[in-house]
């Protein structure tokens, strides 16, 4: 095989996986074969290796899935450059490691037992993904049916991984359909090509009819809450920071006063709506704190949940986080992303985000690059890594209701999300700032992405963006309402609250977890065998 052909085998997976997916090529049936130009490429390479030839297949693995990041993720360049570059990067070189130990796995172990380490290598990778200071999981291959919630509801199940594993296994199998109907000399509708395409159609189709069977026999628990979502559309690079913060805060409730009523439950508005940072034990006392209580004491049943940049103060009896930052008279204090509930007749409540976007609000492995915290990257009027805390928080309304204050990048993660669930959820909201991207596939595909989170935990969704998309989203994942781009919006809906578990949220990313276990022992058999035939 030439150089040419292989790097058009991978150049070929590469956009196939872009054209499939949400907010880029949105056709998503491409997913179920896009991976079988690398696949078929793979194996080649694989029967070449073991009749000795030298052949390399890193640099084709690598450009596949540098190909996919570049075309489906190029928009992050908008807030930070050397994000992008780095994202795209570290992302493709991390997950093109993996499938070479698939491919290392298949050389000593035969191709069975390649196949099944290219699953579990695949999904341990993504899994693993979640939960380190590198997390960048906007790619997970079972985000690519965001735009499509009918077809995917066993996500209640299984959660993205399912997805995941839905789509290399269609490319497994429509790739063995190919190799075995050339290896036979066969014709696609003879046999023995036959048997594996009648084994691909049902990989494809079971999926999808038991989706649909759940979305049309799925009924929401009628449990009315009544929520308004504001959209302020303030420029984040231009007037967040260059207008009065109260002015901003003014205008915001001046919005939420247009469909505000009596029996109106939650207001909420986007990320770091308050943009001047204070100190959360006085906040009662900042301009802002009052044009807000103004506001609630004219609403007296509505509960009020907003964004905002706030210190807290360390005593000296306190724990220090690796992330405090101290001031010059010595004291510490973290600075933290923050939601905050408020109402006429309870003390405000606040949540620290506390899943963090890499290098932007966050120094990745602190405790070995503490002394570079002073160069983190500018993205919200502030640098260094931001403060969290270690458990999830709700917030709940004057009737009881639970909400999930969920802030950005936090949506993206659907074990994280079900940790809101688990301490009492039964509505999740989402407050964000996509604005950073511009009029570019990001915000598009962060909206979709909040749908798969209503099909796992089976909760409605209200979102407020500063600008991007603000929208509701029913329980089967569908999103009923929504703003435009780049225009001032404030849109109210009555959803349903459901306090009903579902199985993903009890035992999250299981597959993942089965994936990294099985992963391990399959990667530690295939280099056990690979050093006794070298001893040999």
């Amino acid at each position: 095989m030439n150089i040419s052909k292989k790097l058009l085998y991978a150049l070929s997976s590469g956009i196939l996986l872009a054209i499939g997916w949400p907010a880029i090529g949105s056709l998503f049936p491409v997913l179920f074969v896009a991976l079988v130009p690398l696949f078929l490429l793979e194996r080649k390479v694989t029967e070449l290796q073991l009749q000795g030839k030298k052949e390399r297949l890193f640099p084709y693995i690598y450009l596949t899935i540098f190909t996919f990041n570049i075309l489906t993720t190029w928009w992050v360049w908008n807030a930070s450059a050397f994000g992008a570059i780095m994202a795209i990067l570290l992302n493709s070189l991390f997950l093109a490691l993996a499938i070479q130990l698939a491919h290392y796995t298949r050389k000593k172990l035969g191709h069975l037992r390649g196949d099944l380490a290219l699953v579990f290598y695949w999904i341990a990778w993504e899994y693993f993904h979640l939960d380190w200071d590198l997390s960048w999981t906007w790619l997970t291959l079972g985000n690519g049916f965001a735009a499509n919630p009918a077809y995917v509801q066993w996500y209640e199940y299984t959660g993205v991984f399912g997805g995941t594993l839905w789509i290399l296994l269609s490319n497994i199998f429509a790739t063995q359909w190919l190799i075995k109907s050339k290896a036979y000399d066969s014709k696609f509708y003879k046999l023995p090509g036959l048997i594996f395409g009648i084994k691909w159609f049902f990989i494809i189709t079971i999926p999808i009819a038991i989706s649909h069977r759940i979305y049309y026999n799925y009924e929401e628990v009628k449990n009315p809450v009544e929520v308004v979502a504001v959209q302020p559309n303030i420029d984040p690079y231009n007037e967040k920071f260059n207008s009065s913060s109260v002015e901003q805060v003014q205008k915001m409730f001046d919005l939420a006063e247009q469909k505000t009523t009596e029996s109106t439950d939650f207001v909420i508005f986007p990320e770091t709506a308050i943009p001047n940072p204070f100190n959360e034990d006085v906040f009662e006392d900042t301009e802002e704190y009052m044009v807000i209580m103004q506001f609630c004491e004219r609403h007296p049943n509505t509960q009020v949940i907003i964004g905002a940049s706030t210190f807290v103060v360390f005593g000296p009896d306190d724990e220090i986080p690796e992330t405090a930052r101290e001031a010059q008279n010595g004291v510490k204090y973290d600075y933290c992303n923050t939601a905050i509930s408020i109402s006429s007749s309870t003390n405000p409540e606040f949540y620290h985000k506390s899943k963090m976007v890499p290098g932007v609000e966050k120094m990745p492995f602190p405790s070995f690059f503490k002394h570079l915290q002073a160069i983190a990257f500018d993205l919200g009027g502030t640098v260094g890594s931001l403060g969290s805390q270690k458990e999830r928080a709700v917030f709940e309304s004057k009737k009881g209701f639970k909400a999930a204050p969920i802030i950005c990048y936090e949506s993206i993660y659907g074990e994280f999300v079900g940790e809101y669930v688990n301490k009492g959820a039964d509505v999740l909201f989402i407050i964000t700032n996509d604005g950073w991207w511009g009029n570019t596939p990001g915000y598009k595909q962060h909206e979709m992405y909040a749908q798969l989170r209503a099909i796992e935990q089976r909760k409605s969704i209200a979102r407020s963006a500063n600008t991007g998309i603000s929208s509701f989203i029913n329980q089967r994942g569908e999103t009923t309402q929504q703003t435009e781009w780049w225009v001032p919006a404030v849109i109210s809906s009555t959803i349903n609250a459901n306090d009903e578990i579902t199985v993903y949220s009890i035992y999250g990313d299981i597959l993942g977890r089965i994936s990294l276990g099985f992963g391990a022992l399959l990667l530690v058999y295939a280099v056990s065998r690979g050093l006794i035939k070298k001893d040999n």
